[in-house]
Order: structure tokens, then C-alpha cells, then sequence
């Protein structure tokens, strides 16, 4: 049998994928992240589908259930928070399957910062002013990141930047960011975005920590920076919906 890997998105319950929930319907087994996942999400699933938690699992009793499933011919699903492309541990887990002899396959969710943009009523890449999107993460008490990824070298290319796994260090990451873009950059907070206690703290990199600290957010947030993020920012016109460019055409 199979173990799907299913991006559960941010949190909501009408936010999965069509496949998604055809999947979530017939799967015998369901393995999800309890702690960032809106429990409503499970009632996709059947009545009698088994359901473990994985937030106290390590790796390798999670693939211990996803193999016994599979060897008992039973449907797995794995939710993952947001998409499976992005911190998901993806690569970790279908590693240790293709080892067993698992098969599995990958089913796509709308990302964390995807939902928190749409919360915003933000677009992240504005004409003329920022055309990149970084999403990223800092160390504290995590995996190394590389040597190569420095949140300087990103903060230097000026793109919206999106932080993962970083709220807790809201303040001191501002501080390191002003330098390049600027005190007064708008930045937005947005904590389990989509969920019935979403969140969003707006503000500059100037006063964002303050505000974090002064609401207590300590996880399942992300960190959004950029002038992109500032309401009606200005911009150009867009080349692909210029009128100039169709009268262009025409006179061609």
C-alpha cells in the first residue's frame, strides 16, 4: 500500500486540495501534526480511520507506523503543515520508506506564507519594487543552516523575505535586517494564519519585536519583511498589462 504525503496547508479544514480530501477519505491510517493543525481537518476522515499524533514522535517511530501500516495493506496519509516542499522533513522521511521498500507519493498544500499574504491582502512581488520572494529560517536551537545562507547575504537582495521558525527572535532578527532594509520596512507577524486564532501583529523593523514580545507568540508564526507589505504600496505598471504594450503589438 502507499503513504501519501499531504500538504495540509495552514491549518484551515476547507484549505486542502480536492485530492486532498479524496485522499484523507479513504486512507485507513492518518498520522498529523497536532500541534499546528486545526483538528477540524480530521473530519475529512472516515469514522473509522486510525489517527496518531506525531508532535511527540521522532522520526523513526513515525516511520515505524507508516511501515506497519503499509505491511498490514493499509492507506497511510501523512499530513504535513503548509507544503510538503517546504520544512516538512520530507526528504528525511521518504529516505528512510524507499530503505523499507515503502511506496509513497506527494500531494501539494497552500504554504504558511502563501495563506499569511492572502491575510494580508498582499501580493509579495510588486513591479519595480521587489520581484523575489525569500523564504528562510535562522538557527537557535535547530538544524545548522549553511554556511552560504547567512540572513545578510538574503537581507542584501532587498527581496520580501519570509521567516519560518523565527518568532522568537523577532526583536534581535529586526535589529539585523534594519541594516539593509531600513528601520521604517513594513513587516507583518502572522500567527497560524486561517485557524480560529489567527493573528496578525504590522508593523516596521523598527517596533516589530516590541510588539511580539508584547503579544507572547512563540511559535507557529511567520516573519514577513519587505516594502511590498506596505498597504497600497506604489508601484509601475505591470509590463504584461500595459497598454502600451498591446498598442506595441498592434502597431507591429
Amino acid at each position: 500500500m502507499t503513504v501519501h504525503f499531504i500538504g495540509a496547508g495552514p491549518g484551515a479544514a476547507d484549505l486542502l486540495t480536492v485530492r486532498a480530501v479524496e485522499l484523507l477519505g479513504r486512507c485507513a491510517v492518518c498520522l498529523y501534526p497536532g500541534t499546528y493543525l486545526d483538528r477540524e481537518v480530521l473530519r475529512h476522515c472516515a469514522p473509522e480511520t486510525e489517527l496518531i499524533d506525531t508532535q511527540r514522535l521522532d522520526l523513526d517511530r513515525i516511520t515505524e507506523h507508516l511501515v506497519a501500516a503499509h505491511r498490514a495493506g493499509r492507506d497511510v496519509a501523512r499530513l504535513c503543515s503548509g507544503d510538503p516542499s517546504v520544512y516538512s522533513a520530507l526528504t528525511e522521511q521518504t529516505r528512510r520508506l524507499d530503505a523499507a521498500g515503502v511506496p509513497w507519493d506527494v500531494t501539494p498544500g497552500v504554504p504558511a506564507y502563501a495563506a499569511a499574504a492572502a491575510l494580508l491582502g498582499a501580493e509579495l512581488t510588486v513591479p519595480e519594487v521587489v520581484q523575489s520572494v525569500v523564504l528562510t529560517r535562522t538557527q537557535l536551537r535547530s538544524t545548522a543552516m549553511p554556511d552560504t545562507e547567512a540572513l545578510a547575504e538574503f537581507a542584501r537582495t532587498r527581496a520580501t523575505l519570509v521567516l519560518h521558525l523565527a518568532v522568537t527572535r523577532a526583536g534581535e532578527l529586526a535589529a539585523e535586517l534594519s541594516e539593509h532594509y531600513g528601520a521604517d520596512c513594513p513587516v507583518a507577524v502572522v500567527y497560524r494564519a486561517s485557524q480560529p486564532e489567527q493573528l496578525v501583529l504590522r508593523g516596521t523593523l523598527g517596533d516589530i519585536g516590541e510588539r511580539v514580545e508584547s503579544a507572547g507568540l512563540r511559535q507557529a508564526a511567520v516573519i514577513m519583511v519587505g516594502r511590498a507589505l506596505a498597504p497600497g504600496a506604489d508601484c509601475a505598471q505591470s509590463h504584461l498589462y500595459d497598454p502600451a504594450r498591446d498598442r506595441a503589438h498592434l502597431g507591429s
